[in-house]
């Protein structure tokens, strides 16, 4: 399988859950993918919801994963992580 068949894979899965994030008025895009993980922005309220990090791991993460089982990890690159 070629990066671009992978990136429309990963693409098929966001457009799934992609209803869900924009009834809380957010929204997401593929930043970077690198080998086993993929880089994501949260657009709109998703970049700022306090649940983003929740929503990153059992919605959007579980989507990608069985889409792309290759994918390992699922990074948000403006998650602020609290420490």
């Amino acid at each position: 399988m070629n990066s671009s068949d992978l990136k429309e894979r990963i693409e098929f899965a966001l457009t799934n859950i992609r209803p869900y994030l924009e009834a809380d008025g957010g929204d997401v895009r593929i930043v970077e993918i690198k080998k086993d993980t993929v880089f994501l922005e949260l657009l709109g309220n998703c970049g700022t919801c306090p649940m983003s990090a929740m929503s990153l791991k059992a919605g959007v993460e579980e989507a990608i994963k069985r889409e792309a089982p290759e994918i390992l990890h699922v990074e948000a690159l403006n998650l602020m992580h609290e420490s």
